[in-house]
């Protein structure tokens, strides 16, 4: 078995100075089973071996979904799709999914330890433990340590939803000003963090404009006809489609080759050819041996920092992820 661990000392002392009062083991002392709950209920979600595909592309993007719109604090997880105000109701998260994991972690949680763990903390394990299972898979152990003492935000953000989150069909100049919007995210975070289109599902809708009413010349053709067999174009429901068609349940680098021979499935995925400081990197991560684990573990760690929430006069624990308050 391939040993690959990381060490990020230097990144962990920088980024745990800015956000005072997080830091790798915070639960140890109060609650110190804490991550390995988490981890149970994620390994019990996701199955063995991962007959629940969908559970680890879906808590990677749930935490994304959550740093990206106001930071890392639980606000996703507020309310329910028929919530006008919730951002679950938001048409980029439409199809999010993993929700129902956070809130049972969080149940065996308040059982061992009420009123102690951040619902934006049990988010940030979960996705944690999600990518680190399915890296394993690949038969290699990538060692993810992160930090934690996040509180919970005391509202939900849906109007910040569309300006803050990609769009399949945006180009790089758009996809630049966004990730580079975040504090501490670089143009080498964005490629990697790209790389999550190796695993999960889109629906049709997102990429229609690729294959109707002629297919995209940023489309490999022969992948834009199989495209069109999953993805009729008078249909009226909205059906899914893989993100990697060969090998869509695993989290691996094989997405960058996806791109360079134009069958990865979004527009936003072929513009990354488009620049000269995201080409270079895409040719990198493309070869067959690279670096891209240890660096989207990184990448990872760095997002899950964004904009934290530790002063109790800003934020809380609730005891009920979607609701303030948790009663």
């Amino acid at each position: 078995m391939k040993i690959k661990v990381i060490f990020s000392l230097f990144l962990l002392v920088e980024i745990t100075s800015v956000n005072a009062g997080l830091k790798v083991g915070y639960y140890n002392e109060i609650c110190p089973r804490a991550e390995k709950i988490v981890r149970e209920v994620v390994e019990e979600e996701l199955g063995i071996p991962f007959y629940n595909v969908g559970v680890g592309p879906g808590l990677v993007r749930l935490l994304f979904h959550d740093c990206f719109v106001g930071g890392c604090d639980g606000s996703v997880l507020l309310g329910s799709p028929m919530d006008s105000w919730s951002e679950k109701s938001a048409s980029k998260n439409i199809g999010l999914r993993g929700f129902e994991i956070i809130n049972k972690a969080k149940m065996r949680l308040e059982d061992s330890c009420p009123g102690v763990v951040s619902c934006a903390d049990i988010l940030v394990f979960a996705a944690r433990d999600a990518t680190q299972i399915m890296l394993n898979a690949n038969y290699e152990y990538i060692e993810f340590n992160v930090s934690s003492g996040r509180l919970d935000s005391k509202a939900s953000f849906k109007d910040q939803v569309d300006s803050s989150l990609p769009a399949p069909e945006d180009n790089l100049a758009e996809l630049k000003k966004l990730f580079l919007s975040k504090e501490d995210i670089t143009v080498k975070d964005l490629v990697v963090l790209s790389g999550a289109h190796t695993f999960g599902l889109s629906h049709c809708s997102s990429i229609k404009d690729r294959i109707y009413p002629s297919i995209s010349d940023t489309l490999n053709k022969g992948y834009g006809y199989y495209l069109r067999t999953r993805c009729p174009q008078y249909v009226p429901v909205d059906d899914v489609v893989n993100l990697d068609i060969q090998t869509p349940y695993k989290l691996d680098s094989l997405y960058y080759q996806n791109v360079k021979s134009l069958t990865a499935l979004f527009f936003s995925d072929w513009s990354l050819l488009t620049g000269d400081d995201t080409l270079p990197l895409v040719d990198e991560y493309a070869e067959p041996v690279n670096d891209w684990d240890e660096d989207f573990v990184e990448s990872m760690k760095k997002m899950s920092m964004l904009n934290v929430i530790t002063d109790p006069t800003k934020g809380e624990i609730r005891k009920i992820c979607s609701k303030v308050g948790g009663y």
